[in-house]
């Protein structure tokens, strides 16, 4: 078999997965993008070479932020903005997960307990870098939600790009000491105490839905469990400086769309069963980096475990804070000209073509033959069928 794409396995699998399994609106819609990309059912057109050297077909994108087809263009818009837009200072990645023991509680919650981690890291992260005993000042803080681990299964956590300094009271650009952002085992204990405080809220005002599984006395025992340090660990990570931010926002970027898996992970599908690549994690100490696996899943499992990640609507997966909130512009000009910045220049919009000739890939919109641009010679409505015309590229 060749190569196989996410898009293939949705076609093979997902109808019969659908017939046994109530999706949400939003799961259904995702699923329905994917399989449907740049295909006739989408509708797109057809471009010629004027001298009639070559004709080909362009089906339109779904452009859902799910679909891994689509992905590439949108990330590197954010990312243009944002490497436009980083301090010249050490920055620091890191990342806070909650424990596994709150996954039934944020299947059944999945807004809710979005908003809750971003507010708690948000206060956790603020609160220990005003204190002057770590900074004394406001970073600037990017975080992208991700749910996901390597083998797809349910891991809530975020990922942080952090200044390595921030601006003071008096308006002045203050760095962390000694390339020390704040002690990990503090930030553990001031996160783990702030959403276990923000469950606990959610719960009174009766935001929080239990799952059946879940009884209130039991559910509150499992809070209390929660917050003792002995019992439980909250991982919270903070890798050492980078001289930059660019690497750690183009991490961020890298899985901001295009769900959890991209098609150059996935192996072989048979349509029976999924073979995907992921990296092992859990090395023994001192066994350097994860190592390369792989696992075979049944394709409804495969399925399942993709789908339960797809956000749902109006869900904000990369949030903003401190200096590089847009609210506090004036005080990211004012740091940047303390660290011998000038003022942040947006770039302009970039298109599809300018990323192909930023990827050194020929023009698509060109004849390889002749060189002349390619003149659209008729259209194909959504839900059609494809024209027989001639295949994607075909000398005349």
């Amino acid at each position: 078999m060749g190569l196989i794409t996410l898009q293939d396995i949705f076609e093979m699998g997902y109808p019969d997965y659908e017939r046994g399994h109530p999706l949400p609106a939003h799961v259904r819609k995702a699923a329905r993008a994917i399989m449907h990309c740049r295909t006739a059912a989408l509708g797109g057109h057809v471009q010629a070479c004027p001298d009639g050297h070559i004709s080909r077909i362009w089906y339109n994108s779904c452009r859902h932020r799910s679909c891994p087809q689509c992905a590439f263009i949108q990330v590197e818009r954010w990312l243009a903005t944002q490497r436009a837009r980083l301090l010249a200072c050490d920055h620091y990645h890191v990342i806070l997960t909650i424990p596994h023991d709150l996954n039934p509680l944020w299947c059944e919650n999945v807004p809710l307990m979005t908003a809750l981690l971003f507010q708690t890291v948000r206060d956790t992260l603020t609160t220990l870098l005003a204190d002057p005993k770590y900074l004394g000042a406001q970073p600037g803080i990017i975080a992208a939600l991700h749910t996901w681990g390597q083998t797809l299964v349910l891991h809530p956590h975020l990922h942080c790009l952090v200044t390595g300094g921030g601006v003071t009271a008096d308006g002045q650009w203050k760095a962390v000491r000694n390339g020390f952002l704040v002690p990990v085992r503090v930030a553990m204990a001031v996160f783990r105490g702030k959403f276990l405080a923000a469950l606990r809220t959610a719960w009174e005002r009766g935001d929080l839905h239990l799952p059946e599984t879940l009884r209130p006395q039991p559910f509150l025992n499992l809070l209390n469990r929660l917050g003792h340090p002995k019992k439980t660990r909250w991982n919270v990570h903070i890798q050492e400086r980078y001289p930059h931010g660019t690497g750690v926002a183009t991490y961020l970027a890298r899985y901001m769309r295009g769900g959890p898996i991209k098609n150059p992970r996935l192996v072989a599908c048979d349509g029976e069963t999924v073979t995907f690549r992921y990296i092992d994690n859990h090395t023994p100490s001192g066994e350097g980096p994860g190592r390369p696996q792989q696992m075979s899943l049944p394709i409804g499992d495969f399925l399942q475990r993709v789908l339960q990640h797809v956000p749902p609507p109006g869900t904000q997966v990369v949030r903003s804070w401190g200096l590089y909130h847009p609210r506090h512009a004036d005080a990211l000009t004012v740091c940047r000209a303390q660290l011998d910045q000038p003022p942040v220049v947006l770039p302009v919009r970039l298109d599809w073509q300018t990323v192909c000739a930023q990827r050194g890939d020929a023009h698509p919109e060109r004849c390889p033959t002749c060189g002349q641009l390619l003149v659209c010679t008729g259209s194909i409505p959504r839900g059609g069928v494809s024209p027989p015309a001639p295949p994607e590229e075909r000398a005349a």
